[in-house]
């Protein structure tokens, strides 16, 4: 499981030009697996990159950022990735937000990160996703087991209570 972002036709329902977009990934690191698979080099890490096809065409470039990463990272493929967007004069849009992104908004695809990261470790069992974000464990019994200790405790007093009584 991953994040998605997509380097796609700036204006929707246009060809995609695949061309401009690797003219603008040319300037940047690579690495190339002997799988054919394409991941770009940044300083804190490596993202996916895949053609996306549909109906036998090419309409965008799927970046595919690993759920195991930090913030920071996330934070500088969205900035990364929106300078290569505005130099192939295409648009970066981010699924998850149903929106276009650019690099002011790091923030906020971090925070959508943040959240896909949990479900997928909560929920999806995505191991490497396991505990992204999640602050530290607190010393000490969890809140729903002072409850019922506290419970036992009330109805133990009431039954000493009823028995001294009668």
């Amino acid at each position: 499981m991953r994040y998605e972002l997509l380097l796609q036709s700036r204006v929707p329902g246009e060809p995609f030009d695949a061309a401009r977009v690797e003219a603008a990934f040319a300037t940047r690191t690579f690495h190339q697996r002997s799988d054919g698979e394409r991941r770009w080099r940044l300083q804190r890490g490596d993202v996916e990159l895949r053609p996306l096809v549909e109906g036998g065409q090419r309409i965008a470039t799927e970046l595919r950022i690993p759920l195991g990463g930090d913030l920071e990272f996330v934070r500088d493929v969205v900035n990364e990735a929106a300078a290569i967007a505005r130099e192939s004069e295409t648009r970066l849009f981010d699924p998850q937000l149903a929106r276009e992104v650019g690099e002011g908004d790091g923030p906020a695809v971090a925070e959508q990160y943040l959240r896909t990261a949990r479900y997928a470790g909560e929920m999806a069992g995505v191991s490497e996703a396991i505990g992204v974000g999640m602050p530290p464990a607190e010393d000490g019994l969890r809140p729903g087991t002072k409850v019922f200790l506290a419970l036992i405790g009330f109805f133990a007093v009431v039954f000493a209570l009823l028995e001294a009584l009668g």
